[in-house]
């Protein structure tokens, strides 16, 4: 009997949802999904232990904004929730990757798509 592939978990999420994390106050648009953990220890070491996620789960990459900035942030799988408000999110690079913002999800530009 062949072995068993180990199963990947699967995204919940796709590139150019908007969503909200679960704990913090800010909310982004995904550009990106590594299927599991794909940055560095010192990144990982940085999270508070009671707050550190599991690495075996999709992490997404998102344009974020919070009250006071934009920025890129790396989020777990189990830290994402759907973002519902139907708000664009205000961050510059946006225009970069996609194209327009309708029914609260953004199209990704033709020639980022692969």
């Amino acid at each position: 009997m062949p072995a068993a592939f180990p199963t990947m978990p699967l995204a919940r999420f796709s590139i150019g949802e908007v969503v909200r994390h679960r704990l913090l106050d800010f909310r982004g648009v995904i550009f990106d999904v590594d299927p599991e953990f794909a940055n560095s220890d010192e990144w990982y070491d940085s999270i508070p232990e009671a707050m550190r996620p599991a690495k075996d789960q999709p992490f997404y990459h998102l344009l974020a904004e919070n009250a006071e900035s934009s920025y890129v942030a790396y989020v777990s799988q189990q830290n994402l929730v759907p973002d519902d408000s139907d708000e664009p999110v205000d961050h510059p690079a946006i225009d970069n990757l996609f194209e327009r913002f309708a029914a609260g999800r953004y199209q990704l530009r033709p020639h980022h798509r692969h």
